[in-house]
Formats: structure tokens, sequence, C-alpha cells
């Protein structure tokens, strides 16, 4: 048996954001490189201003460097065009959004399906594809509710389904338990554990402390520079036979 050095899949070098607010320059982002591996679980911190929304919108390709360049699977997207962008968010990465970002009169069933709708994917294979992932969040028996009618915990677990279906590269969540208790902020983070522990590369943001002790390595950025990157616990590494 032998244990293989996880691929990178994730490499930002020398990556700045300039924004223009009038006759002013907002620089958001001010030369920040980062890599991340498959498999990793990565909390991404900073307070207001430090950059951390820009660099989470860079990793989920929706927004582009002023400069510097960004490699997803070794493929240049800093380069990419808008539809391109497109096709590589819903190919490639599971977006998990502070304010679910569901569509509250359809089903639980059809909210998880749309991306699949979206790729092309057979109405049989989708079936297939959707039940897996409303198992895997343990909401089998919710299927058929709409999403106006589940409790904000479940309505999050039906995002990160949704995020699961397009078997994405790396699921991004953006402060996944902003809008919850802590009771059940602590089970949704227990399920992205049990996602990082099937080997889910996973890039979190948020700016509480207690929610990135679950990452195994936090970066954290001020004034849009990464002042601190530092592993707190081993990462899960690919055995091979």
């Amino acid at each position: 048996m032998s244990v293989q050095t996880p691929e990178v899949i994730l490499d930002i070098k020398d990556v700045t954001r300039t924004y223009v607010m009038g006759d002013q320059e907002v620089n958001a982002l001010r030369g920040v490189s980062l890599s991340i591996k498959k498999g990793e679980y990565v909390a991404i911190m900073g307070p207001s201003g430090s950059g951390k929304s820009t660099l989470m919108n860079t990793i989920g390709c929706l927004d582009i460097p002023s400069t510097g360049t960004y490699s997803l699977e070794n493929e240049l997207v800093s380069e990419k065009s808008e539809d391109e962008l497109a096709d590589i968010r819903n190919k490639k990465i599971g977006f998990v959004f502070q304010t679910f970002n569901l569509v509250p009169r359809i089903s639980v069933f059809q909210n998880i399906e749309l991306p699949l709708i979206y790729k092309g994917i057979s109405k049989g294979k989708r079936k297939e594809i959707v039940q897996q992932a409303i198992d895997a969040v343990g909401l089998g028996e919710r299927a058929g509710h709409k999403s106006n009618e589940l409790s904000g915990g479940q309505r999050q677990r039906v995002a990160i389904a949704r995020a699961l279906v397009c078997d994405p590269s790396i699921i991004l969540a953006d402060e996944p338990t902003g809008n919850l208790d802590s009771s059940t902020g602590e089970e949704i983070m227990t399920l992205l554990n049990t996602l990082h522990q099937k080997g889910n590369t996973i890039v979190l943001v948020t700016h509480e402390d207690e929610i990135a002790e679950h990452a195994s390595r936090v970066v954290r950025l001020r004034d849009g520079l990464i002042e601190s990157d530092t592993v707190t616990k081993p990462a899960i590494a690919a055995v091979s036979a």
C-alpha cells in the first residue's frame, strides 16, 4: 500500500483585484498566492474588508483577477469568457450560500435537480443522482416538499445536496451557518465534515473561529493580503493499494 501525494486542484498566483468606485480605486486583493490540494478542507477567514469575499468570488469563478493567474484543475480560468466561466461554475464548483438560494415554489427534488438540467443530464439519470444526493444529506422523506416548507437547517441540507449533484471539484461554502441557530449550525458542519471524510475538497469562508475549527487548514486575510496560512489537522491522504 502506498500513500499518494494529493494533486493541486486550485492554484492562485499573485492575484490582485481592484474595483473602481467613482473616482476612487479599491484594492480588494493586493497580491494573493494560494494553492489548495485535492481533498483539503480549508477555512478562509478575515475581518470585514480583508478581501475574503473577493477571494471567494475569484475561487468560485464569479469574478476574475485584475492581474495574476488562477488555475482550476490545471485549467487557466482567469482568462475565460463569461460563458466559459458559467460552464466551469456549473460543472466544477458546488456552491453553498448563507441564504440558501433555493427556489421557494418548487420541490426539494426539483431544486436539487436544477444543475443537472443545466448540464444536460437525461431525466432518468437525473432521478438517480438526485436521490443519492437527497439520501446523502438525510432528507429522503422531504423530497416532495417545497423549500419554503422546510426549516433553515433542512434548507441548508438541500443547498448542500444541490452542490453535490454535479460531482464538483470543490465545494465552496460561504458562511454556511450564518442564518442558523448554533445547534442546527453544528449539524450542518457535521455534514460538511462527513463529506470531507468521503474525499470532497471543501473551501469554507467564515468569520467565526468555532466554525473554522472544523477545517484542517486556516487561511487568514487582512487588507487584501494573506496574513497567515496554518495547517491545524492532518490532511486526508489518498491511499492506493
